[in-house]
């Protein structure tokens, strides 16, 4: 906020009020480094002239006397510096105003008002009112010359001259005197003590007058004026060389001249009857404010002599001399009680509320004076003042505390009355003019008291980081800067709700709202910056955004609480307060951490799985070494998560959960990729055929069959598949599986464990059915598990048992090929996986396999090509080999359930009889099904039933094949006859 008071909407300031009781006493402000004026130039203009103070304090003085020693139509006099007080009394009536002796009957009128205090009053006493105290003026004359430290040989010096002045110009108006011109030329060099200080004193006469008529002209000088030359040359030469002031001296003519022609200068070319050379702007100001400055005691430069009433009485008689009025005084004095506050160290409250209180009086001006020079000084004046209120108020915690707070009420109070004036009371011509300098908006009827607190903004929450940052540096586990900057924001916006707000509240009844949503803002900003610079989260971070949170709800607690009373309670101080997010931003980098751990774990899934060997001795549960370090992984993932710092663990384990879900189901998917399925190690169903090797027609229809042996295995799978997916490596996958769906209580168990343990954990969270969360991996560990069984089953099979099953059960004569050899292979695969596999899903892949030597040995029956084929009588050796089959599963009792084996096998059982039914019956019920199948007659040609797969004796497809494989002269003659096969084998 570059300006306090500049970017406002003006309300009232407390005198615009009915007036309120005094308030009680104030505690003086603390005393600031810089007390004197120096940051403080007068706003009332420079001068040109290299003057000094005492150049000015002289002059000054000069003009006094003369203006007091004088009144319209009498003469000047003079009275002796030695002559008693009792002589005073039978003076002459011209001995006029400036002998006028004191009296101390009553107080200060302007002092009552004002309530100044008397010299020696407060905490300093005054160097005279103790013993041996020094005998007090008696005259107003010589009150002032003391107050203005003018030594008494010096103010004879002017006395005696206006004396000899007067006694030539008997009747005329001072104010029609050069007093300089005069003074040049009634002093000598007699009349000091030395050449010296009667060289200075003639140079620096002679710069009044380059001041008054030459560089700060009542009226507009023309650069080409030769009066104005001419007086530049003696001036400038005097400087040099001191000039004859003689009444006869030819230079003395010359400078007469010269300044008389300047100095009865007029506005319409007449000539004037007032001359015009200390009423220039703003040499005259300056001179003025000396002339004030003296209303001070001397001895206690904060306190307004007990005389004031009496000596501002004189001083105003100057005006005449200084072209000054009532509205240029009080703009002046409004300055030097302000300045002389400011310049005593800001001790004296007083002066601060007199200057206020005649700022009051300056409003009441500044609405009817149209005058741009005026309205200039005064926009100068104000902006000065305002200026130096704003740099209290933006450092203001350390200007103020618990003890002097309420002397903050008259910096507020002068700076809100400054800016009033700014905004409401120059005159509008003069700010179409100064636009740019009097950058005031007026944006409603009301004071935007957030406006006026900008020592709350940015500028304040900077300084309190450079400071922690100082403070943090180079110390070891030093707390993260913005945490420590939370803290101390929230000290300052309760301070500012128990000290300050009640001070302000006079001006804003949302004053703590106001200045908390303005230390909301400043804060937001620093953490906005900080944010933005986030990369990962870290513990630094999360102390600085749960801070930053608890700072956002302490600020919008007091904000709302000093709002409850407002319209509309409080919801547009909160619209002022953007919000944190800070838990939002917290919750996105947490959801960034989860994703960078997830990530990083299944680039070690993928990278482990590439190396794992799947190996049968690798550990006491049969399964991968990758599935325990992975799930050790997870755990490490959700301990390092209940370990961040974090206000909200139950509302992000959710999102962690289904991570590590997806993770899992993701080494769950590795796991079983590439072993197969079922499908993958079936044979392909060779054509229907009546033709044995060699035979002369090898088939029907489109197809040609191969050899016999050309459809032994599916040529999709591998021929060195059993290095990576053999048996023994199936069994540990499924194993694998097995082991990581039994880890899913232990890991529900360890998460209800480590959320109770939180922080943040409530009541209702463990309510929420947490294992519902982990809905991916367990339902793909199931559906894993069963389709590594099916493929180790149908590996082992149809694979691996091939040869003694699909290449050699039944080939040529049924009874010399039966099923011995295969049962003897699957014997000694079936010891081996049943020491393998984990005892929990043994069933299961013993059911698979069993299963799948049911389907093969229905194949070799329905579909074993044409090295096959099955006499009537052949039907006991194969319902015999079935048995043997069953037998080995169930083991005497020790293998699988009698109700599993016989669930298994009702399809088998259900095809067998057809083997023993005879052919013509075979063919009749086939016809019959077939024609009811397919809505053919008697007199169409039965269709060909497709292959489905699915074997049951009232299938056509099952009964064709049956017949297919009949080694019969009936099934020949109807196969020949019914689809064109060949009648003989």
């Amino acid at each position: 906020m570059a300006h306090l008071f500049r970017d406002l909407t003006l309300g009232q300031s407390k005198r615009d009020t009915t007036p309120s009781p005094p308030p009680p006493p104030i505690t003086p402000l603390r005393p600031t480094t810089v007390t004197a004026a120096d940051n403080l130039p007068s706003p009332l203009g420079q001068i040109s002239v290299n003057f000094s103070d005492s150049d000015l304090t002289i002059t000054a003085y000069e003009i006094f006397v003369a203006a007091c020693r004088t009144s319209a139509g009498k003469p000047l006099s003079f009275v002796p510096n030695n002559q008693s007080s009792d002589s005073l009394s039978h003076n002459s009536p011209n001995s006029l105003a400036y002998q006028r002796s004191l009296t101390y009957t009553a107080a200060s009128k302007v002092k009552k008002a004002f309530g100044l205090k008397s010299p020696g009053s407060g905490s300093k006493k005054s160097p005279g009112s103790g013993p041996g105290k020094p005998k007090r003026p008696v005259t107003v004359g010589e009150l002032m010359r003391n107050q203005m430290r003018v030594s008494e040989a010096m103010d004879s010096r002017v006395r005696r001259a206006l004396l000899r002045i007067s006694a030539g110009q008997v009747g005329r108006r001072i104010e029609s005197v050069v007093v300089p011109l005069e003074l040049l030329q009634q002093l000598k060099v007699s009349d000091f003590a030395d050449r010296q200080e009667y060289e200075e004193w003639q140079k620096r006469t002679l710069k009044v007058l380059e001041a008054g008529l030459i560089l700060h002209p009542h009226l507009p000088l023309d650069k080409s004026n030769s009066a104005a030359q001419r007086l530049r040359q003696i001036i400038h030469g005097a400087l040099d060389r001191p000039i004859e002031t003689g009444r006869n001296n030819e230079s003395m003519q010359v400078l007469r001249s010269a300044v008389m022609s300047l100095a009865n200068r007029s506005y319409d070319g007449s000539l004037s009857d007032s001359c015009h050379w200390a009423d220039g702007i703003p040499l005259n100001l300056r001179l003025y404010e000396m002339l004030l400055q003296s209303c001070f005691d001397a001895n206690d430069e904060s306190s307004i002599i007990e005389e004031f009433d009496e000596l501002m009485e004189q001083i105003k008689k100057t005006w005449g001399i200084l072209g000054l009025n009532q509205t240029l005084h009080n703009l002046c004095f409004t300055w030097v009680l302000f300045h002389r506050f400011v310049a005593t160290g800001q001790m004296d409250l007083e002066l601060l509320s007199a200057a206020d209180g005649q700022l009051a009086e300056v409003a009441k001006d500044a609405k009817t004076t149209k005058d741009s020079e005026y309205s200039q000084i005064l926009s100068s004046t104000l902006t000065s003042i305002m200026g130096w209120a704003e740099k209290r108020l933006l450092a203001y915690h350390e200007t103020f505390d618990r003890v002097n707070v309420e002397t903050m009420e008259g910096i507020v109070s002068l700076g809100v009355a400054a800016a009033k004036i700014l905004v409401e009371d120059i005159s509008n011509e003069y700010r179409r003019r100064r636009r740019t300098e009097v950058n005031v908006a007026l944006k409603g009827d009301k004071f935007e008291m957030y406006r006026l607190l900008g020592w709350l903004h940015e500028s304040m929450i900077m300084e309190k980081a450079d400071s922690s940052r100082r403070a943090s540096k180079n110390q070891p586990n030093a707390l993260p800067l913005l945490a420590i900057l939370a803290k101390d924001v929230g000290s300052l916006a309760v301070n500012e709700k128990q000290v300050f707000s009640p001070i302000l509240k006079r001006w804003h009844p949302l004053a703590a709202g106001l200045a908390v949503a303005t230390l909301h803002v400043g804060y937001g900003n620093e953490l906005k910056q900080f944010i933005s610079g986030i990369t990962e989260l870290t513990p630094d971070v999360v102390q600085v955004l749960r801070a930053a949170d608890q700072l956002e709800k302490d600020l919008v607690q007091i904000a709302v609480e000093d709002s409850v009373e407002s319209d509309d309670g409080g919801k547009a101080i909160i619209r002022e307060m953007p919000p944190y997010e800070a838990e939002a931003t917290i919750a996105n980098l947490v959801k960034i951490w989860i994703k960078s751990r997830l990530d990083k774990l299944k680039e070690w899934v993928d990278r482990n799985l590439q190396q794992e060997l799947w190996s049968p001795q690798t550990n006491q549960e049969g399964c991968a070494p990758s599935a325990v370090e992975a799930l050790r992984t997870v755990n490490e993932t959700l301990d390092a998560f209940f370990q961040l710092p974090i206000p909200m663990h139950p509302a992000l384990l959710p999102e962690v959960m289904n991570g590590l879900d997806r993770c899992i189901q993701y080494y769950v998917a590795k796991a079983k990729s590439g072993c197969g399925s079922r499908n993958t190690f079936l044979p392909t169903m060779p054509a229907l055929t009546r033709c044995t090797i060699g035979s002369k027609f090898q088939g029907f229809g489109k197809k040609k069959d191969k050899s016999p042996n050309s459809q032994k295995r599916n040529p999709q799978v591998a021929t060195n598949g059993d290095s990576s997916f053999g048996i023994p490596q199936l069994c540990v996958r499924i194993n694998t599986l097995q082991w990581v769906l039994g880890e899913f209580d232990v890991l529900e168990k360890r998460i209800i464990t480590l959320l109770r343990n939180s922080e943040s954990a409530r009541v209702e969270d463990f309510s929420n059915g947490l294992a519902k969360k982990f809905e991916l991996y367990p339902a793909a560990c199931l559906e894993g598990i069963q389709q590594l069984c099916e493929a180790a089953a149908y590996r082992l099979v149809f694979h691996n048992l091939s040869h003694a099953l699909w290449d050699g059960l039944y080939v040529g004569d049924p009874s010399s090929s039966r099923i011995d050899p295969f049962l003897q292979e699957l014997e000694r695969n079936l010891m081996f996986i049943s020491d393998t596999i984990n005892e929990k899903i043994r069933t299961r892949i013993l059911t698979e396999i069993m299963r799948a030597s049911f389907d093969g040995f229905l194949l070799v029956l329905l579909a074993g090509g044409p090295s096959r084929s099955f006499s009537q009588k052949d039907c006991q050796i194969i319902e015999d080999d079935f048995e043997v089959l069953k037998e080995m599963f169930w083991a005497n009792g020790d293998g699988l359930p009698s109700e599993l084996i016989d669930k298994f096998s009702t399809t088998v059982r259900s095809v067998l009889p057809l083997f023993r039914t005879e052919t013509d019956s075979l063919i009749e019920r086939f016809r019959r099904v077939t024609s009811e199948r397919y809505k053919s007659n008697g007199r169409t040609k039965l269709p060909l039933p497709p292959t489905s797969g699915q074997w049951d004796p009232s299938e056509p497809n099952t009964l064709l094949r049956v017949l297919c494989y009949r080694n019969d002269e009936s099934a020949t003659r109807f196969l020949k006859k019914t689809y064109d096969l060949p009648k003989k084998l």
